[in-house]
């Protein structure tokens, strides 16, 4: 993939935002549990980032989405999980489909103010009892005169409590499971929904995760995003944005993790030399950095795949994989190097090994990722297709 300059003018637009506006208050929102999401999207959307790769009719840059994953890859600079993946969720996972099968209606309501910051925006798909078997939820959305009357609960939905809209998939009919499906935008503040207090996580502490219930809430028909009983479909394709945007997102901060690794095992002595000097530590160290430009090359060559119309659908699961897996070989690696420093709470390699787990299970479980790459390799059994 090759980049322009303006390519390079998005990478140092997203570095200054970062050092300015986000590192230096990252440890204050990871002890809060909560990122102050409309304030920082706000300026984001000043600067034009959270509308890269949007339609420049509703305030977007109108970019093809190479401009998106670099973007993406910057926000890996960030000194934790929580506040890129919240990003994420606004610009990859909760307004793709809004862009591409929203009326236009619907997208000035909801898309341009998105865009620009003034909404905040979740997805909400997963249940408690369907998180990645995305065909197998029970939320409904029963149609009553020219509304939908919603019933039923969304569970680890990320932004949910400072939310202003929902990107929600329901059960709009009782057809086959992949076809009774739609996808509804449901603003937040209508009667009849609640939310649990947020959830107490592993990792991406400054992320505001929450269980949404809904009772009775009356949306209208007009909501819908694109054809009825489509919503699956719709949200398999708004997968694939979410999974490149997740393994671009890896990229920089497990090189991160590297670099300081490499730093703390210079300085560090044991046994009458640098820990670094050690050669199962350099070499294990140079073999990680190798695996990640490996995952840089299939992120990249997916992203090239994406914005040529092609189907990315093995690649950007392969990437995602791919992203997983090494997020927690690199982050187990590093922080073996830093011993007992390594086991402290706040220190940096500790709190990657907590956030990147959710890199193998959310926006699709490695297992899941697998399936999708066996069907696509036709190895499955038929009895699985």
């Amino acid at each position: 993939m090759l980049f322009t300059e303006q390519h390079e003018e998005i990478r140092r637009l997203v570095r200054r935002f970062i050092d300015n506006e986000v590192n230096p208050y990252v440890d204050e929102w990871e002890a809060s549990g909560i990122f102050p999401a409309k304030a920082l999207f706000k300026k984001m959307g000043a600067l034009g980032l959270l509308g890269i790769h949007k339609p420049e009719a509703y305030g977007g840059m109108g970019l093809d989405y190479s401009y998106q994953a670099v973007f993406a890859e910057e926000l890996g600079a960030i000194h934790c999980g929580g506040v890129p993946m919240g990003i994420g969720v606004q610009t990859d996972m909760a307004t793709p489909a809004l862009a591409n099968f929203g009326s236009d209606e619907l997208r000035r309501e909801f898309l341009a103010p998105a865009i620009t910051g003034d909404m905040v925006a979740s997805v909400a798909v997963s249940e408690p009892q369907a998180g990645s078997d995305v065909a197998a939820i029970k939320t409904t959305a029963r149609k009553d005169g020219d509304d939908y009357v919603i019933n039923g609960s969304k569970m680890w939905i990320t932004n949910s409590t400072q939310a202003d809209f929902l990107c929600l998939l329901a059960n709009t009919s009782d057809d086959k499971p992949h076809l009774n499906k739609s996808l509804i935008i449901v603003p937040t503040h209508l009667p009849g929904i609640s939310f649990s207090e947020r959830l107490n996580k592993l990792g991406m502490r400054s992320s505001d995760t929450a269980q949404i219930f809904f009772d009775d809430v009356r949306v209208p028909q007009r909501y819908r995003l694109g054809d009825e009983g489509a919503g699956f479909t719709y949200q398999m394709l708004q997968f694939q944005e979410e999974r490149i945007f997740a393994a671009a997102n890896c990229l920089k901060g497990l090189e991160n993790c590297i670099q300081q690794t490499i730093d703390y095992t210079r300085e560090r002595q044991a046994f009458g030399q640098a820990l670094l000097d050690n050669q199962v530590i350099h070499f294990r160290l140079a073999e990680l950095q190798t695996e990640i430009e490996a995952l840089r090359a299939l992120t990249y060559d997916a992203v090239e795949g994406y914005i040529h119309g092609n189907d990315v659908t093995l690649k950007a699961s392969m990437a995602k994989l791919k992203a997983g897996r090494l997020s927690r070989e690199v982050s187990d690696a590093c922080l073996q190097y830093w011993g007992g420093m390594g086991f402290m709470w706040d220190n940096p390699i500790a709190r990657a090994y907590r956030d990147t787990r959710l890199v193998s299970i959310g926006g699709g479980a490695d297992e899941v990722m697998l399936g999708i790459i066996c069907k696509l390799m036709g190895t499955l059994p038929k009895r699985q297709k």
